[in-house]
């Protein structure tokens, strides 16, 4: 089957201070950023894998500059976070498992290699780095079988921090989806997650990938800092 991925591009990234949408800012090697995950999708999962990209803000830059891609637009771009554009990229996927990222994440090509064998399994999983946990960022806890069971920006004692590269396994994609609908319009997406693993007790494993770079790109420093991996 081929695989199905999501790149979350609809917000309007005003920290960066950038006048197009934030995935297609500029890298050092002359890639955007959102070029640089459609290269290590490809290194990945082969030139069959399926891309949709969730676009809102100036949303005509992006399907320009990829226009083999498919869409799905958030028209509330501008009133929504992260868990209602993945509600509406789940909503619209074919049958089958989900991955996907935030599209202000440039990371090591390796990440989605990784990654491949629990794809190719078909069991959920969310990205961490446990080199560092700050307060701002998305943190986690695991329970006694290692799962996720904790995944907010409010967990304390978090073992480390969530990357923004996820995935949803054909089985749990009905229950993340039916949270994704309840949740806030402001809330993350990882609020879908950690109430679907406590009330449908579904099982998101970590998968550490501290040894190697994925930055997101939220203010100026953190494109300098990715910058020094590119």
């Amino acid at each position: 089957m081929t695989t199905q991925i999501v790149i979350l591009a609809a917000g309007m990234g005003s920290r960066l201070g950038r006048s197009l949408p934030k995935p297609l800012t500029e890298l050092n090697d002359g890639r955007t950023i959102m070029q640089q995950q459609h290269d290590n999708i490809r290194q990945a999962f082969g030139r069959d894998a399926r891309i949709t990209v969730v676009v809102g803000y100036k949303y005509e830059h992006i399907v320009e500059a990829f226009p083999d891609d498919d869409f799905v637009y958030n028209e509330q771009y501008d009133e929504t976070n992260t868990s209602k554009s993945l509600l509406r990229a789940l909503t619209a996927s074919k049958d089958g498992g989900v991955l996907w990222m935030n599209g202000d994440v440039v990371f090591d090509p390796e990440v989605l290699v990784r990654a491949g064998d629990l794809v190719a399994r078909d069991e959920s999983f969310v990205t961490v780095n446990t080199a560092k946990v700050s307060d701002e960022e998305v943190k986690y806890t695991v329970d006694a079988a290692g799962s996720i069971r904790e995944l907010s920006k409010t967990v304390e004692g978090g073992l480390g921090e969530a990357v923004g590269i996820n995935y949803v396994s054909s089985r749990d994609k009905a229950a993340l989806l039916r949270h994704l609908h309840r949740v806030g319009a402001q809330d993350y997406f990882e609020r879908g997650i950690e109430l679907a693993i406590a009330q449908d007790r579904l099982k998101f494993q970590p998968v550490d990938i501290s040894d190697l770079y994925a930055v997101e790109i939220d203010f100026a420093e953190d494109l300098e800092r990715a910058n020094l991996f590119v």
